[in-house]
């Protein structure tokens, strides 16, 4: 009799720690879920803004009118191209998701 109750005390004592650790992970899964989602819409907003700089500085300079030879052009120059690999990076990341 004493050792059927040993048992059962110790079998209670692992079922509340494994109700407990379940309880404990859900939790964990759950804000790593929220913050994925929050990565994603961050990701979202980030493409949308490159996109839109992008087409704003081909519309300026759609003319070629900024040289590479002077202080403007060569900074114009420079901000398409960090532009263009920003761009090029997240349409390489959105085809491979598709």
């Amino acid at each position: 009799m004493i050792t059927l109750s040993i048992l059962l005390i110790l079998s209670i004592a692992v079922a509340c720690y494994l109700g407990y650790r379940a309880y404990y992970l859900a939790g964990a899964v759950s804000d790593a879920q929220e913050y994925i989602e929050e990565l994603e819409l961050t990701n979202e907003y980030m493409y949308g803004k490159i996109e839109d700089a992008y087409n704003t500085l081909k519309e300026v300079d759609h003319k070629g009118a900024f040289e590479a030879e002077d202080e403007t052009g060569t900074t114009f120059q420079l901000l398409l191209q960090t532009i263009t690999e920003l761009k090029d990076q997240f349409n390489g990341e959105a085809s491979k998701e598709k």
